[in-house]
């Protein structure tokens, strides 16, 4: 589904250039769960915005779903992003103006989806996160979790096959981040592939493999058992 190969990205800032990926290999195959984990400036935001697309890397390649990136231009780049990926973020990034079902339609209006086509579909995924019933609340009048199920709802209704999520509890306490992540979970047994970027210990051992960043190179992978989730093995980059 993804394949990393010696990415690097830098930022010219001012007279300085900022080496921020330094040759990311990486596959991450269809229907995982993965998360990225690393300490500001190790370059997992850097990395979800290039693999969703938002950000172009210098070197390397990078093949999504079997198609080549770098050499794809602007508009097929946006096509296959909307196609395929559904974008969460910590802050939500709800349209503050437009209610729950208008937020999570909006990917449609975009589609050219005919209004009751999209809110009808709206409401369908709605009431999959539980939230029918708040389908005509505004953004705040809904607690942080159900913002954050309002955007998950909003990344599923074009049926991406990936789903890119930043920091998806950070904005959340710890009762609601687990109901968030269990709702993730469920998503990804769907067989959709989920990618996380987190700095919680606890959210990223709900995954089953941990990308540790540091310094811009991948410093080492844990796999988490996916039988009982009680053990987990460090790998060495090395290996």
């Amino acid at each position: 589904m993804i394949r990393l190969q010696n990415i690097h990205k830098s930022y010219i800032t001012g007279t300085n250039k900022l080496h921020v990926l330094k040759g990311i290999d990486l596959h991450i195959k269809e229907g995982e769960l993965v998360s990225i984990m690393g300490s500001s400036g190790s370059g997992k935001s850097t990395l979800l915005n290039i693999l969703g697309l938002l950000d172009n890397h210098d070197e390397g390649v990078y093949e999504l779903n079997n198609e080549e990136i770098k050499s794809m231009s602007e508009t097929k780049a946006a096509k296959l992003r909307n196609n395929l990926l559904g974008f969460v973020f910590q802050s939500f990034n709800l349209i503050s103006f437009k209610n729950a079902m208008e937020n999570v339609a909006l990917p449609l209006y975009y589609q050219k989806v005919s209004r009751k086509k999209r809110n009808n579909l709206a409401v369908e995924y709605l009431d999959k996160m539980g939230l029918k019933e708040w389908a005509h609340h505004m953004p705040n009048e809904l607690s942080g979790g159900q913002k954050q199920r309002v955007a998950i709802a909003r990344a599923m209704i074009t049926q991406p096959k990936i789903i890119l999520a930043d920091e998806p509890t950070g904005a959340l306490d710890s009762a609601t981040s687990i109901e968030v992540m269990d709702l993730l979970r469920e998503i990804n047994q769907s067989g959709i592939t989920v990618i996380i970027v987190t700095h919680e210990n606890d959210i990223a051992h709900m995954t089953d493999r941990i990308i540790n960043l540091k310094d811009g190179v991948i410093e080492s992978i844990v796999e988490n058992n996916k039988i009982n989730n009680t053990e987990s093995v460090k790998i060495p980059l090395q290996e």
